[in-house]
This record gives C-alpha cells, sequence and structure tokens, in this order.
C-alpha cells in the first residue's frame, strides 16, 4: 500500500529531479522515493555510529588495531 503526500521544493531542486528523472528514463516519483529510502537508511546508520560514538562503555579502536585483531 502507497500513500500519497504533498511538498514544496524550491525551484533549483525540482530541476535537478527532472533532469535525473530524464537522464534515467524514470519518472520524478520514482527518483524521489529512491531518494528518501536512500536517506533514512543513512540517517539510521548515522544515528547508530553517533550512539556509539556517545557510547563511554565502548572502546574506540584504531584501524591498525582492528586488523590486528582480525589477523590481516
Amino acid at each position: 500500500m502507497s500513500t500519497s503526500i504533498s511538498i514544496r521544493l524550491p525551484e533549483e531542486t525540482n530541476q535537478k529531479i527532472e533532469h535525473l528523472a530524464r537522464t534515467i528514463d524514470r519518472p520524478k516519483t520514482y527518483v524521489i522515493k529512491k531518494a528518501i529510502e536512500e536517506y533514512l537508511e543513512e540517517y539510521a546508520d548515522y544515528l547508530i555510529a553517533l550512539e556509539r560514538l556517545n557510547d563511554k562503555n565502548n572502546k574506540i579502536i584504531s584501524s591498525t588495531e582492528l586488523r590486528n585483531q582480525l589477523g590481516i
């Protein structure tokens, strides 16, 4: 099931969406949907990283230490 929403975008953003949609031969709705999905995934990853960074009980190690632990 899908839901319809309405938003106002700056004309420049709309033009970028239209250009991309024409370039990949897809509707604007497809481009907007994919952009929102990607943003939500990236933002969720960001929140996890931020939570881990702020966790005082979570030890931060260097990339060298990580490689050593993994035997790389």
